[in-house]
């Protein structure tokens, strides 16, 4: 049985409806295979007796990126399991390929990496960016320069060496949005990148409003389940090549058992989004309508993520939450709270910070599966400093707290 067989794009099914793209896109192959459940690949290298035949591939994929016809040859080249994955979020991107990376950060450095090898060394982003995003271009630890700028400036920024631009929508943390057919149009013909991570495809797919690259980081909503770490680049084929180039020569492969882990998270990503957005939505009504906290952030998309500004002190809140955990990062089943300022966006410049909206009494809560009235508890007693009281009234459904969506949007819209 060959477990590394993959589909010849004939077999590639027409477009379906995203819900049936999450359970089976990257999967078409196995019933062909008598599998049930993708194998998982987990050898560095393979067997190969006809070093000629190696050459000409190895070669082959040198000068064009193209994956290599045939099997693996080594890990760092390619991977099957991976490959599925990358299958698979390209189907739920829109796009003709995906390149996954051991982090979102090694998927950011590729893509950057990729355009300077053609010259284009200045990149044009707007703010606010994930915190690490925003420090590596901002340090000029790849030899990239950036130019900051609001969307509306964006025309006026570019120059003939700028190779990107750059937007998250929404941001991190902010949740702030910004139109992207309008930010790709005043691109031109430089690419758009969007971190599309907040948002993921269920909830926007960026290519189809003119962007060209779209990154996540994959360790967030895509794994779903906080234990597994990486990142993909949704793109052309072209670009793509690139990619699998500048991995190639970088190293930052994705390991095959994460890759493994997000094909399965990929497989509920709408039920996860949607459930989670719902409680997102309910808490930021609640939470729009309490005299603890002086604004809701909360995007007209919708999503899984909230952001609020307190009038005490945002650290005790973070100390006094029992059920929702107090960490960072993003996306998973549980819900998680953090102090940007103090940690996500740390390592960004305080002027900086504080200029694209990231103040020192904001936080941001990544909101998850629990039962919205355990969730809601917990912020009452943390954000009041009294022990959590549930009233539970019994066969009757949970009550629901009367609140507006918040008027106030974040800085940008």
């Amino acid at each position: 049985m060959d477990n590394h067989s993959s589909m010849a794009p004939s077999a590639i099914p027409p477009y379906r409806a995203q819900a049936t793209e999450a359970v089976h896109a990257g999967r078409e192959d196995l019933a062909a295979l008598g599998l049930h459940a993708p194998p998982i690949d987990l050898s560095t290298t393979y067997p190969s007796y006809d070093s000629r035949g190696e050459a000409e591939r190895i070669d082959s994929f040198a000068s064009t990126g193209a994956r290599l016809d045939g099997p693996p040859v080594y890990a760092r080249l390619d991977n099957p399991t991976t490959a599925r994955f990358e299958t698979a979020l390209a189907r739920l991107e829109g796009t003709a390929s995906a390149v996954a990376f051991a982090s979102g950060m090694a998927a950011l450095t590729a893509v950057l990496l990729a355009r300077a090898s053609m010259g284009l060394r200045h990149v044009v982003a707007v703010r606010p960016l994930y915190g690490c995003s925003d420090h590596l271009l901002g340090a000029g630890l790849l030899g990239t320069e950036v130019t900051w700028t609001d969307p509306a400036g964006i025309a006026e920024a570019i120059r003939p060496d700028t190779g990107l631009v750059i937007v998250e929508t929404p941001a991190n943390p902010t949740l702030a949005e910004v139109d992207i057919r309008a930010v790709a149009h005043s691109c031109g013909s430089v690419p758009l990148l969007v971190d599309n991570t907040f948002a993921t495809p269920i909830l926007q797919r960026p290519v189809e409003h003119g962007a060209r690259i779209v990154l996540h980081s994959a360790t967030k909503y895509l794994g779903g389940h906080g234990d597994v770490m990486g990142g993909v680049v949704a793109c052309d084929e072209e670009f793509a090549a690139r990619l699998r180039q500048v991995r190639f020569a970088t190293g930052g492969v994705l390991h095959p058992m994460a890759g493994y882990l997000l094909l399965r998270g990929l497989a509920t990503l709408p039920v996860r989004v949607r459930a989670a957005s719902a409680n997102a939505a309910e808490l930021s009504r609640r939470l729009s309508a309490d005299p603890r906290i002086a604004r809701v952030h909360y995007p007209e998309l919708g999503g899984a993520m909230v952001s609020f500004e307190v009038y005490g002190d945002p650290h005790r809140v973070i100390a006094a939450v029992r059920l929702i955990t107090p960490a960072v990062s993003l996306g998973s089943v549980d819900t998680l709270i953090q102090h940007p300022a103090s940690i996500s966006h740390r390592i960004v410049d305080e002027g900086d910070r504080q200029a694209s909206g990231v103040g020192d009494r904001l936080l941001r809560m990544s909101v998850g599966l629990e039962d919205v009235e355990d969730l809601w508890a917990d912020l009452c007693q943390a954000l009041s400093g009294e022990a959590p009281v549930r009233q539970v009234v019994s066969a009757q459904p949970a009550r629901t707290v009367a609140g507006n969506v918040p008027e106030s949007r974040p800085a940008g819209r």
